[in-house]
């Protein structure tokens, strides 16, 4: 058996009532959202009860789904999985750094807030969009991107799949162009334009606050969504590394072909939903990959992974 990677899920996998068996069934998971409770009071009834509406606003998606992506690792953990590597999409780095003992105590969940809040309040801000396209070359849909001063390229998801982000009026515009070069532009239900110059407040507004934090040498490797490499050992690094990944691409292709390059064959997405085993599948179509969100994924992961052993 090779090495096993968890990934953390990111932004646009929330649903309502993520977490909840995995709280009813695992005291770890439950430490989890009771934590989240008493820093933010009413955490887990928002993830358990809120509206898809009320979850899809950035200032509740983020913390809401920290504590699922957080919950499902730290079940797998406690039913003795540990993973050698890990990884999370944009808001899912954040659980993973805290999952690998970056953060101290409490800070993890805290600054998750903090950033759902400042990018919350940066969309509302500057209005924007995002735009998955599909079917054409990365190298082509950044060729479209060049020709708008407010367009850019922001998630390379997997091959064949790279979502951008803008200006409303310019991505309608925009949304011909890869038309007209074959492509095809999917408007994805999210309330800003996340990882471009959109966020730029809200990396100055996070920076005083990521300052201040603590940050201890990783327990488990990180891959960087920012470097698409390991985060390193140097507290001061770590923190650019953070806060460039908030108004900069999400290299998603790329950790997994770096994960694949160091050895990895076994993905496990903890959180909501599949993503990123969907997005994995297409980067690497032999790899072994399962998604724990609840109870019966939690036994079938394990169940196969045991067989694999």
């Amino acid at each position: 058996m090779g090495k096993i990677a968890f990934v953390f899920s990111g932004q646009g996998a929330q649903y309502a009532g993520m977490g909840r068996e995995l709280c009813e069934t695992s005291p770890a998971a439950k430490k989890v959202f009771d934590t989240a409770d008493f820093i933010r009071p009413g955490t887990s009834k928002q993830c358990f009860e809120a509206s898809r509406d009320e979850l899809s606003l950035t200032v509740n998606t983020q913390p809401c789904l920290f504590c699922a992506d957080l919950a499902a690792a730290e079940a797998l953990k406690e039913a003795g999985i540990v993973p050698d590597a890990v990884a999370g999409f944009s808001l899912g780095e954040i659980a993973a750094l805290n999952f690998a003992g970056v953060f101290t105590g409490i800070d993890g969940f805290s600054f998750i807030c903090e950033r759902g809040k400042s990018m919350h309040k940066a969309a509302e801000k500057t209005g924007g969009a995002m735009m998955a396209v599909v079917k054409l070359s990365n190298n082509k849909v950044e060729e479209l991107c060049a020709k708008y001063s407010d367009v850019f390229p922001v998630n390379y998801n997997c091959p064949g799949q790279l979502v951008v982000a803008g200006g409303k009026d310019s991505l309608k515009i925009f949304a011909e162009d890869v038309k007209t070069a074959g492509g095809k532009g999917l408007p994805l239900a999210v309330s800003g334009a996340f990882h471009s110059p959109f966020m730029a407040e809200a990396v100055t507004e996070l920076t005083p606050i990521l300052m201040a934090a603590d940050l201890n040498a990783c327990d488990i490797p990180v891959y960087s969504n920012y470097s698409a490499q390991l985060y390193p050992k140097d507290a001061a690094e770590m923190k650019a590394l953070i806060l460039n990944q908030i108004d900069h691409p999400v290299r998603w292709q790329q950790i997994i072909e770096a994960m694949h390059a160091a050895g990895f064959d076994i993905f496990i997405e903890v959180g909501a939903g599949k993503t990123l085993v969907n997005l994995i599948n297409k980067i690497l179509p032999d790899a072994k990959t399962f998604n724990v969100e609840n109870k019966q994924t939690l036994e079938n992961a394990l169940s196969l992974i045991k067989q694999a052993e």
